[in-house]
């Protein structure tokens, strides 16, 4: 099988889902990675592509009850919190960040204009700031307490100063795994319903996994063949994001971390091999490690995430990374792994 796929992969042919499941379950891992990083390099040439940008949080009182989350509070909950226009302007003012990433909970006590008017006051701020914010999840939200159509919410955000939409809120497509953990969550269908609403409209997006859970690697495989589907209609996905489990403070028990690098490294290079229509594969530094991360250029990904300013939700679940870097620092890794840094926003300009 694997020099069938090997044939495909250098003549630019699609894989199937038989043959993904395979990258995923046997494929030797050192020729998955070569195989990937020719791909890689192909589309990508020596650059490894990095921003410097700001994680804002704004609330993490939310009404899903995902038991993969440690971020989320009720709304009576210790350390619940909201933030104010204000507090989160005065982060922007004192960060001077190049993007702002903005992510937070479904929370039902604050209206749609809470969120229009901080996308159009970041912007007074400094008009070049690259705002990539709401995931699907709370972009569905939006449009059903308003009773506006998806359009029309984000025609308004784009308005606003939305530039992108994170890849958040995908998980994996599964319904057996939406049922057991995050049942409140909206499905797979209106979340690519969401994405390919937005990609019509001009927004760009990224596209997220989370793995190490409790998914098999067929639905592993599913996800990304959807997620290619998806991109065969809009190409609108700018990155694929997989985002691999931490399980401190969360209702999933995991002995020790729920990955391997050897998981990390073949989810990320099969789906470069997976996903032939994404311009970009992800690997964020802040879930893997720097360490890894460095291994992860030569097994698929060009791009490590950025400075990543005051990060809360992976760190409720017990990432061990620090909450933030220097762009000077990311520059060092990725200089050291004999690949050349390229300072972007998340639209790749």
């Amino acid at each position: 099988m694997w020099r069938k796929i090997e044939k495909k992969v250098n003549q630019g042919k699609r894989l199937n889902l038989k043959e993904s499941l395979f990258l995923l379950k046997d494929f030797n891992l050192l020729n998955l990675g070569r195989l990937a990083n020719q791909v890689r390099e192909k589309k990508n040439s020596q650059l490894v592509f990095y921003s410097k940008n700001l994680n804002i949080n704004h609330t993490n009182i939310c009404i899903n009850a995902c038991k993969f989350c440690a971020f989320s509070k009720r709304e009576n909950e210790s350390g619940a919190y909201v933030l104010s226009l204000e507090k989160i302007i005065k982060k922007v003012k004192k960060i001077k960040p190049q993007e702002v990433h903005i992510v937070g909970g479904i929370n039902p006590k604050l209206p749609f204009s809470y969120f229009e008017n901080m996308l159009k006051e970041i912007k007074k701020v400094n008009s070049k700031i690259f705002i990539q914010a709401f995931t699907a999840v709370e972009i569905d939200y939006f449009s059903q307490k308003s009773k506006k159509s998806l359009s029309y919410i984000l025609e308004c955000l784009k308005e606003a100063g939305l530039d992108s939409i994170p890849g958040g809120g995908a998980e994996i497509f599964s319904p057996r795994i939406r049922k057991l953990l995050c049942p409140d969550k909206i499905n797979a269908k209106r979340w690519l319903k969401i994405m390919q609403t937005a990609h019509n409209l001009g927004i760009n997006s990224n596209a997220a996994m989370l793995y190490g859970h409790i998914e098999t690697k067929e639905e592993i495989a599913e996800h990304l063949l959807k997620l290619r589907e998806l991109q065969d209609k809009t190409y609108g996905f700018k990155a694929f994001v997989p985002l691999a489990f931490h399980s401190k403070n969360t209702l999933i028990s995991k002995n020790g971390d729920s990955t391997s690098g050897i998981d990390d490294l073949r989810i990320l290079a099969a789906s470069r091999l997976i996903l032939d229509n994404f311009p970009h594969i992800k690997a964020l530094w802040m879930y893997l490690g720097l360490k890894l991360t460095q291994v992860a250029l030569y097994f698929g990904a060009d791009d490590i995430g950025g400075t990543l300013e005051e990060e809360e939700i992976v760190h409720s679940a017990g990432a061990p990374t620090p909450p933030s870097i220097s762009s000077g620092e990311l520059e060092r890794i990725i200089k050291e792994s004999g690949r050349i840094p390229k300072l972007i926003n998340s639209n790749y300009q």
